[in-house]
């Protein structure tokens, strides 16, 4: 028998301006925050879909994912507190945090070793998105 979370659930109006503060390319609909990344192919969408589960899984918070060829859409509810909540939130950065990275684009110290994919089709495998 599952007991209702304690965790405090957020409204419409504070779900969307978290996410437009914290979260731009995720919405609010349907009563769950939704992601689309776009990949070229079915690996990445492998790797993506994969990826997620792993973060996850980590999290013990499981999201809903739809996949194709070159998509993937996670949705985030917590189930127990019906409704959007800060594991949510929280699950929601670093599934962006890590989908999103480019190793090359990075200026930290350390990092200069990941260089990231080539540039040629053949090993593409995420859309990113452009610079906000």
């Amino acid at each position: 028998m599952s007991e209702r979370s304690s965790e405090r659930t957020y409204s419409e109006v504070e779900v969307t301006a978290r996410l437009e503060g914290e979260l731009p390319h995720w919405v609010l609909e349907g009563g769950w925050i939704r992601r689309k990344y776009k990949t070229h192919s079915w690996k990445g969408t492998l790797m993506v879909v994969n990826t997620i589960g792993h973060l996850a899984e980590a999290a013990w918070h499981h999201p809903d994912i739809t996949c194709s060829y070159a998509w993937v859409e996670v949705r985030l509810m917590n189930h127990a507190a019906k409704g959007i909540t800060d594991k949510d939130f929280e699950l929601a950065k670093k599934i962006e945090d890590v989908i999103t990275w480019q190793p090359g684009l990075e200026t930290t110290a350390g990092a200069e070793g990941l260089k990231g994919t080539p540039e040629d089709p053949r090993f593409a495998y995420i859309k990113y998105d452009k610079p906000t």
